[in-house]
């Protein structure tokens, strides 16, 4: 999975959505998220067969929202994200979030079939606890090969990521400038000035830094390639103890469905 994604949540207007999907790939992204709730998996689609870069190297994937988990829906539904992103596969599809109609066993089993028919090629989660990823590893043979959380240097998920790093498990970070909050931070600012970067930059570059994948959203090409700077940026010790340090928590994706046990 590459280590750096573009994000599309709230990227809704179909030609926008497109057209920086079409130029996150052409400038070097080669991994892109998306979701059934997001309600622009066609423009995705879209994006990909306008992108000048072969398919087989696109690290795409997709998320089963939570009123689609009883077993029959995922199948239906995971079939139809297929033909709205134009492709034969996802290459991670995940469980959305732990809630409404999933069900560990009866979800993750349909996931499975999914995966034994070659319509998916990784299983993955999506905003659970430990003990919820606990649960979902126990319920297949199947390895879950990612849980993608809200991260950001508001909200390091210490123990998500410990719990990871102990079960083979990939973390992947939405949100990770905290939907813009990160970005006016001092600790941030002097770090990226100190760097001659972007606090954009700054904040993905700590979140590589923890061994974790981040997804920011980008519309315009500007931020676009802004963001894939970050790859070219190496934090010192120093300066990932100073975020690590900044004493503030903020957790910006919490709806009333969410698993109660949040760090």
């Amino acid at each position: 999975m590459p280590t750096l994604g573009l994000g599309t949540w709230e990227n809704a207007d179909p030609d926008q959505c497109a057209t920086s999907v079409a130029t996150a790939l052409e400038a070097g992204y080669r991994h892109v998220d998306t979701a059934q709730i997001y309600e622009n998996e066609a423009a995705v689609g879209e994006g990909i067969a306008r992108a000048d870069v072969d398919r087989e190297e696109i690290f795409l994937a997709t998320k089963i929202w939570t009123r689609n988990l009883a077993p029959e829906n995922v199948i239906e539904t995971a079939e139809a994200s297929l033909d709205r992103l134009g492709v034969d596969a996802v290459d991670l599809l995940y469980v959305h979030w732990p809630a409404h109609a999933y069900e560990p066993t009866a979800t993750l089993d349909a996931f499975e079939d999914l995966l034994d028919r070659g319509l998916i090629d990784r299983i993955g989660v999506s905003n659970f606890t430990p003990e919820h990823v606990r649960e979902a590893q126990a319920a297949i043979d199947a390895p879950i090969f990612a849980n993608q959380v809200e991260m950001h240097p508001y909200l390091p998920q210490r123990d998500l990521r410990e719990f990871a790093a102990e079960t083979d498990l990939e973390i992947v970070a939405y949100s990770p400038l905290a939907r813009g909050a990160v970005l006016d931070d001092p600790t941030i600012t002097e770090i990226a000035s100190a760097h001659d970067a972007s606090p954009a930059q700054v904040a993905i570059a700590w979140a590589r830094e923890k061994g974790v994948t981040p997804i920011p959203k980008a519309t315009s090409e500007a931020h676009i390639r802004d963001n894939l700077g970050a790859l070219d940026l190496d934090l010192t010790p120093g300066d990932v103890a100073a975020i690590d340090g900044i004493d503030r928590r903020d957790r910006r994706v919490d709806p009333d469905f969410g698993p109660d046990a949040w760090e």
